[in-house]
C-alpha cells in the first residue's frame, strides 16, 4: 500500500532548484523530499491572501486532513487577516511569510494555494512546481498565453499534481448538467453563450502616492516590469484592469463559464477570434473593456461567445452569470450556482434541477463557499490517491487561453486564425506579439 509519504516524496523525485530565471535562491528538492509529509496531514501554505486567497486559505483548513500552516503575503495586513481566520476555523495558528522565495525552502510544506494577483499565478506555480510543491493555483492560470505553455509543460516536468480554480467541474449538478449535454439530451449542440454582468465603480484616476507600509511594492510587482510610481488606485482588486497585472472581466470571470461551454461542447483551441467592446461607463484608468463580446469559431460549424458587462448588471436566463446551450433538440442553461434547466424546441421548461448550495451574488471573494469543498477535496485527493482531478492544468491553462486570445483581439482590433492544436495565433503579428509579455529582468520564467 503507498502510504502519503510514499506518494509526496515520489513525486517530488527529481525536482530541481526553485527558480524563475536567476533572482531566487536555490533549494535542494533531495533535502524536501526526505522530510516532507511525516505526519497524517497535508501541510498547505496560502499564498496572496487579501481577498480570495483568505476564503481559500479558510475553505481548505476545514478540510479534513489539511492544515494550513504557513500563509504568504506582501500586504501584512492581510496577510495577519488570515492568520486569524484559519486559527479560528482550523484550530492551528499558521507561520507567517512575506517572501515566496522563503516560503517555498520549508521542508514541511506538502503544497500551496496561488490567489495571488494574475501576473504572479504562472511564475508562483513554476517555482512552487521546481520546489516540489503540490499547486492549487486559483484562475487564470497565467497573465498570458506563452506561460499557459510553460505551466503545461511544467507539470510534466516535475510531475507535482496542480488542480486549477475551475471550482465548477467538481459541482455535483454542473456534472450532471454536462453529462445530459453528452448523453444528448438537446441534441447535437453547435453554439454555446456564457456571460458576465456586474455594476462595477469607477477606478477613478490615481494619484501619486507614498507606498502603504503595509506593503512591500517591489516584490508585489516581482515579475512584472517596474512602475514609475505608487498610485492610490492600484490596490487591491483595481490590478485587474490593468493591461500590466490583470486579464480584465474575461480571465477574472468569464474564463469559469467560458470553461463550462467549451466542457460540455468537448471543444479545446478554437480556430477563430474576434472581440468587440470599450471602457464605456466611466472615463478612468480602467484598461481593458467594460463592455465587451468575444466570439470564438471552431472550423466552420461551432461556436462559443462570452459576454461580459462589468457595468450593467442586467440578467440573462435569470442570472448575472451563467451560460447557454443551443441544441437541435432543446437547450440547457446553467446559472451562477448548483443548478440548471432544461427547454425542448418549442421553449418549454422539461427539467429543473435545483439546489439550495448556490451562488451569492456580489461576493468577490467567496460566492460559492458550500460548493468548493467538493472541488478542495478533488485535490486532496489527487495529492493522497492519485485521484484524477477534475481540472488539472490542462483544462485551467486551454480555457485561460481562449480569455486571453479574446483580449487580444480586443486590444489589436483585429481578427485572427488560430491553431487548433495549441491556440497559437496564425498570421497576425500585432496580435502574436502579446502571446507573451516583457518581464522585470531576471524574472522571466524559464523550465
Amino acid at each position: 500500500m503507498t502510504t502519503r509519504r510514499d506518494f509526496i516524496r515520489n513525486v517530488a523525485i527529481g525536482t530541481a532548484a526553485v527558480s524563475v530565471g536567476g533572482v531566487l535562491p536555490s533549494f535542494s528538492a533531495k533535502s524536501y523530499r526526505n522530510i516532507v509529509g511525516a505526519n497524517d496531514r497535508i501541510r498547505m501554505g496560502a499564498i496572496g491572501v487579501n481577498a480570495r486567497g483568505n476564503a481559500l486559505a479558510g475553505g481548505f483548513a476545514r478540510e479534513k486532513g489539511c492544515e494550513i500552516a504557513y500563509v504568504c503575503d506582501v500586504d501584512k495586513r492581510a496577510m495577519e487577516k488570515c492568520i486569524a481566520n484559519v486559527e479560528k476555523i482550523g484550530g492551528n495558528r499558521a507561520s507567517g511569510e512575506k517572501d515566496i522565495r522563503r516560503l517555498l525552502e520549508k521542508k514541511d510544506l506538502d503544497a500551496v494555494i496561488i490567489a495571488t494577483p494574475e501576473h504572479w499565478h504562472a511564475p508562483a506555480a513554476l517555482m512552487a512546481m521546481k520546489a516540489g510543491k503540490h499547486v492549487y493555483l486559483e484562475k487564470p492560470t497565467s497573465h498570458n498565453p506563452a506561460e499557459n505553455e510553460i505551466l503545461q509543460e511544467a507539470v510534466k516536468k516535475y510531475k507535482v499534481v496542480t488542480a486549477t480554480g475551475m471550482q465548477r467541474r467538481s459541482w455535483p449538478n454542473v456534472v450532471n448538467a454536462i453529462r445530459d449535454i453528452h448523453d444528448g439530451v438537446i441534441g447535437e449542440v453547435k453554439f454555446g453563450k456564457c456571460w458576465y454582468a456586474n455594476n462595477r465603480p469607477s477606478i477613478g484616476i490615481g494619484k501619486p502616492t507614498a507606498i502603504p507600509d503595509w506593503l512591500d511594492w517591489e516584490l508585489w510587482q516581482g515579475p512584472a516590469p517596474r512602475e514609475k510610481m505608487y498610485k492610490d488606485n492600484f490596490l487591491h482588486y483595481n490590478w485587474h484592469w490593468f493591461y500590466k497585472w490583470g486579464t480584465g472581466e474575461s480571465g477574472n470571470n468569464g474564463v469559469h463559464f467560458i470553461d463550462i461551454v467549451r466542457w460540455g461542447m468537448k471543444l479545446s483551441y478554437p480556430t477563430g477570434v474576434n472581440s468587440s467592446g470599450g471602457r464605456y461607463a466611466y472615463d478612468d484608468d480602467w484598461q481593458f473593456p467594460d463592455s465587451q463580446v468575444i466570439n470564438f469559431e471552431f472550423g466552420d460549424d461551432k461556436m462559443i461567445t462570452w459576454e461580459g458587462r462589468s457595468c450593467n448588471a442586467r440578467s440573462i436566463e435569470d442570472s448575472t452569470v451563467g451560460a447557454v446551450f443551443y441544441g437541435s433538440e432543446g437547450s440547457l442553461a446553467i446559472g451562477g450556482g448548483n443548478a440548471y434547466k432544461i427547454y425542448d424546441q418549442k421553449n418549454k421548461l422539461v427539467k429543473n434541477v435545483t439546489s439550495d448550495m448556490g451562488f451569492t451574488e456580489g461576493d468577490i471573494t467567496n460566492p460559492t463557499q458550500q460548493l468548493d469543498h467538493y472541488h478542495f477535496s478533488n485535490f486532496l485527493n489527487g495529492i493522497l490517491k492519485g485521484t484524477a482531478l477534475n481540472a488539472d492544468i490542462n483544462i485551467g491553462c486551454i480555457s485561460s487561453t481562449l480569455a486571453q486570445l479574446g483580449n487580444i483581439a480586443q486590444r489589436t482590433k483585429t481578427t485572427f486564425r488560430t491553431n487548433p492544436l495549441n491556440g497559437r495565433i496564425l498570421d497576425n503579428k500585432a496580435a502574436a506579439k502579446l502571446w507573451s509579455r516583457e518581464y522585470q529582468k531576471g524574472w522571466e520564467m524559464k523550465l
